[in-house]
């Protein structure tokens, strides 16, 4: 327990660092979030939206900059109870797990937010005048960003999954087809349109990943 207690505190210490390190730089990262939207204007509809969803961008950006602190701390915690063999695989969890992530945030930012932005800006535009809330247009994008960074996490959650023996590449490889239908229907879910291209878009990686994680199980 008390080794517990000294990880969550400086998990939070790290937290707190960058988040207020983050609210330094708020109006630059609002910026960066706005560039997608090809130049719209948001407008804010409450007194205090502004305001909270300056707090919300500075919280996400500190909690996204100290998460690998935060997994350092948890891998930590765990390492005294694995093997030698199995706390350096532990270890390469941390860079690779946030690689994985930037690399899947990176994809929903420049690949699939101008797409599906300028399809939910034109849409209707005929018939109304888009004016989007800052709150609703940030809170959207971020949990776009979030979910496709954790979707692109999928060959390493299958690589640990096949050191820990609970599949192999030759199951792995029979429940393709599943695999495939499952991209698709995840797809549907994260991407905001309806349309079959932008769902398409990320179903196809999350195919690739799928083929990346049964080549790692194979190494595994």
């Amino acid at each position: 327990l008390e080794e517990m207690r000294q990880r969550v505190v400086k998990a939070v210490l790290a937290l707190a660092v960058t988040t207020l390190i983050s609210l330094l730089f708020t109006d630059r990262i609002m910026q960066a979030l706005l560039l997608p939207a090809g130049g719209i204007r948001p407008i804010f509809l409450r007194p205090t939206e502004m305001f909270l969803t300056y707090m919300r961008v500075g919280l996400i950006t500190g909690i996204a900059l100290s998460m690998p602190v935060i997994v350092y701390q948890l891998m930590r915690f765990l390492a005294p109870g694995l093997k030698p063999s199995e706390k350096k695989y532990l270890y390469l969890f941390v860079p690779a797990a946030t690689g994985f992530f930037v690399a899947g945030a990176a994809f929903a930012y420049f690949v699939m937010l101008p797409f599906a932005l300028n399809y939910l800006l034109t849409f209707g535009s005929d018939l109304v005048e888009a004016k989007w809330a800052i709150g609703e247009y940030i809170s959207f994008i971020t949990s776009l960003i979030l979910w496709v960074g954790i979707a692109f996490e999928t060959p390493l959650i299958i690589f640990f999954m096949a050191k820990l023996r609970i599949v192999n590449a030759k199951k792995l490889s029979g429940y393709r087809k599943y695999a495939y239908v499952g991209a698709f229907i995840i797809a549907a879910i994260i991407t905001p349109t309806p349309d079959p291209f932008n769902q398409t878009m990320v179903a196809v990686p999350i195919i690739l990943l799928y083929e990346l994680g049964i080549i790692l199980a194979r190494f595994a």
